[in-house]
Formats: C-alpha cells, structure tokens, sequence
C-alpha cells in the first residue's frame, strides 16, 4: 500500500497508467518506478482429517470411483454452526474420498 503525502490517506490505482489518487484528498502522485509484489500460497495438509481409518466405523455405501460396497465415514462441521455437518466417506478398497450432504 502507499500512503498520500499530503494527508496520509490511501492511495488508489486510476486510469492513468503509473498514477494514483489519494481517496481523501484527491491528491494525484506520479510512481517514479512500478511495484509489484506477490505473495505465494502454499497449500499445507490439512489438520483434522483423520489419516488412520481402522478407527473410523464403516457403512454400507457404494464408492462412485471403483464400486466397492462398504466404505468408512466421519462427520465435521464444513459451515455455519447451525447447519448440519458434512458426512465425509472413504472406500475401503481404493481409498476414494468423498462427501454425503443428506
């Protein structure tokens, strides 16, 4: 962010390429050189997903990847506090995850 030098307010991209406007004062300053940053995300595994399943029950459910029968399940809060809760399913056989919303 860059700040006015005038007023300390914050100063906005306009349609002129390399000038930008203070949203208080409307003071217009002239970038000497262009800035740009990026930031990265990197994307991290995710706590609270169990990883061992031999502790999760089973269902009859039918995997939609590879057919299998049986299938263990967990539920978690994925909204609002006052909706209901996602039922996650993993196949027993493939190891396909997915998610039941009923």
């Amino acid at each position: 962010m860059v700040f006015c030098p005038k007023c300390g307010g914050i100063l906005k991209l306009t349609k002129q390429p390399g000038v930008l406007e203070c949203s208080k004062c409307k003071t217009k300053v002239k970038l000497k050189a262009a800035k740009i940053s990026s930031n990265v995300i990197k994307k991290e595994k995710r706590e609270g997903v169990l990883e061992e399943t031999n502790v999760l029950p089973k269902t009859k459910e039918r995997c939609p990847k590879c057919g299998n029968n049986e299938a263990y399940y967990w539920l978690q809060q994925t909204r609002a506090a006052d909706e209901a809760a996602t039922k996650f399913l993993r196949c027993t056989k493939c190891g396909y995850t997915w998610r039941d919303y009923s």
